[in-house]
């Protein structure tokens, strides 16, 4: 009995089972924390997306995010003499707020891109382009007519590349009296920035955000280029590196280009990687000097990257540019198929 008895006083009862059991439920402490990480993700506000910020890499939103945050405190800085400072701005077609917004999030990215990301570099470069348009009144520019026989036959839009990117036509040679277009170098500027703003227009920021360029530069001579024309060229360049950022399609990354390189060095890079190049020097008078003197001071090494320089004559030219744009699209003087009304 009393071996029995022993026993029964040490199996456990119901209340030291319970008592034993209490710490084994510690462990699940911890838990909290991750639940309130899933409540606070799922709080997060999701953000919309389109075909082109379907492709944005992890540190491109990283940068797009941080810099929207601050859109509050860069609308303050780009409008100081506002008050209260405005909560949206409309930037080429399209609202930028605090709010989460695909086609805002597209033209982020560009601020971002062109400053490597860097969200710091970003927003001072976008406070400096907002006040750049406040001061030079975009929106009177836009109203502003020029003179169709000189400044008409400079620049003309016409045709898509095989990506769908709309193609810009920089005729430098179309009128002989240069003194028309360069003898005001500021109203030259205002109608290149209204050219480039017009462009930018066929833009829809959802399936395409940027363009192909192409620069004729037949029956221009270097030689004959005065102060005026130097300074348009400085300005305008300029401008665009600074406030139009990566509306040229970004160069692959397969091939990177090492500046300088020699006529026949950049044909064959040409060659090599046809897609690489988006802004194109045609009928060019000499070799690449002149481009290296015009722009290499002035100019990114990234956006150096995007240039091709053609050689001259439709055959030369459309063996060149038809294999990014397509014949249907580009212009029998430049070895394609079309045939545009007003070229």
């Amino acid at each position: 009995m009393s071996g029995v008895a022993e026993t029964k006083a040490t199996e456990p009862t119901p209340a030291a089972t319970a008592a034993e059991a209490a710490p084994e439920a510690a462990p699940a402490a911890p838990v909290a924390p991750e639940e309130k990480k899933e409540k606070k993700e799922e709080e997060e506000v999701e953000e919309p997306q389109n075909a082109l910020t379907r492709k944005f890499t992890e540190e491109e939103w990283k940068a797009v995010k941080e810099l929207r945050a601050q859109l509050p405190s860069i609308f303050a800085k780009a409008y100081p003499d506002r008050s209260p400072a405005p909560e949206a701005i409309t930037l080429w077609g399209v609202p930028l707020s605090t709010v989460p917004d695909a086609k805002a999030s597209v033209i982020l990215a560009k601020f971002a891109r062109a400053r490597n990301l860097s969200a710091t570099d970003a927003v001072e470069m976008l406070v400096a382009t907002l006040k750049w348009r406040d001061e030079l009144k975009i929106d009177e520019i836009m109203g502003e007519t020029f003179d169709p026989e000189v400044f008409g036959k400079l620049g003309k839009v016409f045709g898509k590349d095989k990506e769908g990117h709309p193609v810009t036509y920089n005729l430098y040679g179309a009128v002989t009296d240069m003194k028309a277009v360069f003898g005001d170098v500021q109203k030259f500027i205002r109608w290149r920035v209204q050219f480039m703003e017009e462009s930018i227009k066929l833009l829809d920021f959802e399936t395409v955000d940027q363009m192909v360029q192409i620069h004729d530069y037949e029956g221009v001579s270097m030689m004959s280029r005065d102060a005026s024309q130097k300074a348009a060229a400085k300005e305008a360049t300029s401008i665009f590196q600074n406030h139009y950022p990566e509306f040229l399609v970004r160069p692959s990354s397969l091939y990177p280009l090492r500046f300088p390189l020699s006529l026949s060095m950049a044909r064959r890079y040409t060659r090599l990687t046809p897609f690489q190049y988006r802004k194109f020097f045609i009928n060019v008078p000499t070799l690449l000097t002149w481009i290296y003197w015009l722009f290499k001071p002035l100019v990114s090494a990234a956006t150096l990257a995007k240039m091709s320089v053609v050689g001259s004559g439709a055959k030369t030219i459309g063996a060149e540019l038809s294999q990014v744009i397509p014949l249907s699209e580009l212009p029998k003087r430049y070895g394609g198929e079309a045939v545009p009304k007003d070229f």
